[in-house]
């Protein structure tokens, strides 16, 4: 009884949040569909927003497309995997060692703000159009949020649960499976949210600027020039959004779960 009672308000609020987002995702239409049936725009470059939603409904039903929101899907999967493997594993090794933070934060932070749109010119020499060349350019994008992340969260480690765990004879890698990685996992966890949105971007914009054969930036690019089909283009760019959306309301639900202490008490 007592739990039923307890859980009854975490289920309230949820279906307030949810109630709130419906408002407002409708709230958002109707004002761009006023705006739009305005026409201070042409209709050939910003369609009504319901014949926008029309045609997302039909390319959520389209095999072709959803085939190239599968290679999108596909690409920014490996090049976050890679980043991940990469950032969390240097990360750790920087993190431990004040001597390669002092040597590589240099380093880090004169690459980290250099933007990869900026780089797929070399990206599409020396990679190609093709599938490599979009994951190099997310596993460089997304690197850097995780990487920081991981060191800051393997700096910020308790230094006495350190010593002691060096008192009782633990050796490194004992220190770390049993009290580093555990007590810098929420840091690492937010730089892989942060990167798996960045990544999205960044996959979607090599597709479109590289002219990639496949993905959805690609799909934008052909419908673009095929008689300006402004329609299907912001339908698949919108799509590419609420993509972004249910990836991050994924990470979000994951985070709740593995790391939940965090929010106790936040508002």
């Amino acid at each position: 009884m007592t739990s039923l009672t307890a859980g009854a308000p975490g289920r309230q609020h949820k279906l307030i949040r949810y109630l709130r987002l419906a408002t407002g995702i409708v709230a958002f239409f109707l004002l761009a569909e006023f705006i739009t049936r305005l026409e201070i725009v042409p209709p050939i470059y910003l369609p009504r927003a319901s014949i926008v939603i029309e045609r997302m409904v039909g390319l959520l039903f389209n095999p072709t497309f959803l085939g190239q929101v599968g290679w999108t899907v596909y690409a920014w999967a490996i090049g976050l995997l890679l980043a991940s493997f990469v950032g969390i594993g240097l990360g750790v090794l920087i993190g431990s060692f004040d001597l390669a933070q002092r040597m590589s934060s240099a380093i880090i932070e004169f690459m980290r703000p250099i933007p990869s749109v900026a780089i797929i010119p070399l990206g599409m020499i020396l990679w190609g159009q093709g599938l490599a060349m979009k994951v190099i350019l997310v596993t460089y994008a997304t690197l850097w949020p995780i990487l920081y992340n991981t060191i800051y969260g393997v700096h910020e480690v308790d230094p006495i649960a350190l010593q002691t765990a060096r008192s009782f004879g633990l050796r490194w890698m004992a220190v770390l499976r049993r009290i580093t990685l555990p007590s810098a996992a929420p840091f690492i966890f937010t730089g892989i949210r942060i990167s798996a949105s960045l990544g999205l971007i960044v996959v979607v914009g090599a597709e479109l600027l590289a002219s990639a054969d496949r993905g959805i930036g690609s799909f934008i690019l052909f419908a673009s020039s095929s008689g300006g089909q402004m329609d299907t283009v912001l339908a698949a760019a919108s799509i590419a959004g609420l993509l972004g959306l249910v990836i991050n309301g994924i990470l979000s639900s994951l985070d709740h779960r593995l790391f939940g202490w965090r929010y106790l008490g936040a508002t």
